[in-house]
């Protein structure tokens, strides 16, 4: 089982910003969703994960930072990370017109289709 590290630990260790990731694999992954009932809150993820990976696909291959994003959207870097982070939670829904900000913002459109 790995070594969980507090931030305080990692400070005192050396690490000054306290990051101290936990090793995970694949496996780690695999047997975590073989315990009942996690593979459907999983599965029940997917449409946000979906986004969200949507999102950071096109940020990404505009070669773009949250910064930059923001800039281009006449917002701040941290309203974008929440955009980014909203996809993933239940706490706020994004609205069209920030999904079509952000959409220009990469050099893309807006598209909303259902499978």
């Amino acid at each position: 089982m790995p070594k969980i590290t507090s931030a305080a630990s990692a400070r005192r260790s050396g690490n000054a910003d306290g990051f101290a990731p936990v090793a995970h694999t694949k496996a780690d992954t695999e047997q975590r969703l073989a315990k009942p009932g996690v593979r459907a809150a999983y599965d029940a993820l997917d449409d946000e994960y979906s986004a969200l990976r949507v999102l950071l696909s096109a940020r990404r291959d505009a070669g773009l930072t949250q910064a930059q994003i923001a800039e281009r959207m006449g917002t701040t870097a941290s309203a974008v990370s929440r955009l980014e982070a909203s996809l993933t939670s239940e706490k706020h829904s994004p609205s069209f017109a920030t999904l079509r900000k952000y959409a220009a913002a990469c050099g893309k459109r807006l598209i909303i289709s259902f499978a």
